[in-house]
Formats: C-alpha cells, structure tokens, sequence
C-alpha cells in the first residue's frame, strides 16, 4: 500500500466524521471535510483532479455553512428568540452530554432554551412556542448543512472514482 491510498482511506474515514459531525454536534463537522479535501488534494496523487475535487467540495461545505447559519438566523429573528436564550441552550445542551448519554446534548438544549425563554417572557404557552421555533430553526440548518456536506462527500466518492480509473 502506497502513500497515496494511505492519504485516501484516512481523508475517506475523516469525511466520514465530518459528515456525521453535521447531526452530532460533538464530532467535527463541516470544517473537518474541508480540510481533508484539502489534504486529498495535496497528497492523494489525483493531481489537478483533486484540486477540483476541492474547489468543488469547499464551494458544498461553505455554502452548508452559511446556508445553516442564514437559516437558523432568520427564523430566530422572526420568532424574536434572543441569543441569550441559544446560548442558555448549547450551555445547558453541553451539560447534559455529559449527564444523559446519548440524548443529553438535545434534552439539555431544548431544556436550557425552554428555560430561558421562560424567564425572559414570564409566559409558558409562549416560550414553549418560541422553543419549539428555534428547534425547528436548528434542525432545518443541521438538515441543510448535513445534504451539502453528503455532496460534497459525494465529489470526493467521483473524484477518487475518476483518479481510480485514470491513472
């Protein structure tokens, strides 16, 4: 086995993670698949090929990024859910990754989210409304960012298929 397959399998297992980091906020995500496009480039032999590969990957992974972040954005906006709140949530969501194993990350984020806005707006039925929103809000971005980051796998899939069968 030479260099450049060693480079490949192990770019292939990272955007493995990378792509399951997009649902499981505690693995790397979306950066991680950059970078080991990247590195498929530098160092996985494919030549000029790979360089495409990761001007094409980094164009899915970037666009991922900032569609889950745009999304996620505007419909806390809309619901006027303050950053307060998420972060009340991620603090509380990390909390419980360590309490409850598995599920402690959502069950503290939507836990910690519920309990801020509680605070902030004194109204139960409302802040069970806007939790629900900033939920839905996050599970859109992650479902966005997760389809990006499966194509820009899949460009990694063809390139290594095409420098496979090419060289």
């Amino acid at each position: 086995m030479n260099a450049e397959t060693i480079v490949t399998i192990l770019c292939g297992l990272a955007i493995l993670v990378g792509v399951a980091g997009t649902i499981v906020p505690v693995l790397p995500g979306s950066i991680l698949i950059g970078l080991s496009l990247l590195a498929w480039a530098i160092w996985g032999g494919a030549g000029a090929g790979g360089w495409v590969v990761f001007g094409v990957g980094l164009a899915f992974v970037l666009a991922g990024m900032a569609a889950s972040a745009v999304l996620t954005g505007r419909k806390l906006k809309q619901h006027s859910i303050p950053n307060r709140s998420v972060l009340a949530g991620l603090v509380l969501g990390v909390v419980g990754m360590f309490i409850i194993p598995v599920v402690g990350l959502l069950v503290g984020f939507a836990g910690g989210l519920l309990a801020s806005e509680v605070l902030r707006t004194r109204d139960f039925t409302k802040a069970l409304t806007s939790s629900a929103a900033a939920l839905k809000a996050t599970g859109l971005g992650i479902l966005v960012e997760f389809g990006l980051a499966c194509l820009a796998a899949s460009t990694w899939v063809i390139g290594v298929w095409v420098a496979a069968v090419s060289g």
